[in-house]
């Protein structure tokens, strides 16, 4: 199972950083990535990772992922940060304290601007504290309860 999730990250990075526009091409990629794999298991590959063809612009069509799945990787990186930085959390009507490690406060507070969470006005980053403002009307527990569901593995 190990080999077939490197395989589809080197997939996604092979179609992102390159013009692919063949299985053969894609293929060839990650041959030299260092993967055996087969023609029939590179199009089940494609086929759950919902990877489709756009036009270039000229004659031909290349690999693309669709959107979402980027935006979701994306997301992934931001949390790792999130969790990776953080300490604590508390709330005091519509201020947020996020407390971190020294040095993380600003690619937490980042992370959090990144989830595009509607609940926060914006943030402030210090060394090893956050403060976010919560919109008017927002209540501390329901701007918890978001931010557990972006982020299960919270501990609050």
């Amino acid at each position: 199972m190990k080999d077939r999730l490197l395989r589809l990250k080197t997939i996604r990075k092979l179609i992102k950083n390159n013009r692919i526009e063949s299985q053969d091409e894609l293929l060839n990629h990650l041959q030299n990535e260092g993967f055996e794999v087969t023609q029939a298991t590179l199009s089940r590959d494609l086929k759950l990772m919902k990877v489709g063809k756009i036009s270039d612009g000229h004659n031909g069509y290349v690999y693309t992922i669709p959107e979402d799945e980027i935006e979701k990787e994306s997301e992934q990186i931001y949390i790792r940060d999130f969790l990776r930085g953080y300490v604590s959390i508390e709330t005091s009507g519509n201020i947020v304290v996020i407390k971190t490690f020294g040095g993380h406060g600003d690619s937490v507070a980042n992370a959090l601007d990144a989830m595009n969470l509607n609940e926060i006005i914006g943030t402030i980053a210090g060394e090893n504290c956050i403060f976010a403002c919560l919109r008017e009307g927002v209540q501390a527990k329901n701007f918890l309860e978001k931010l557990k569901e972006k982020i299960p593995e919270l501990e609050i």
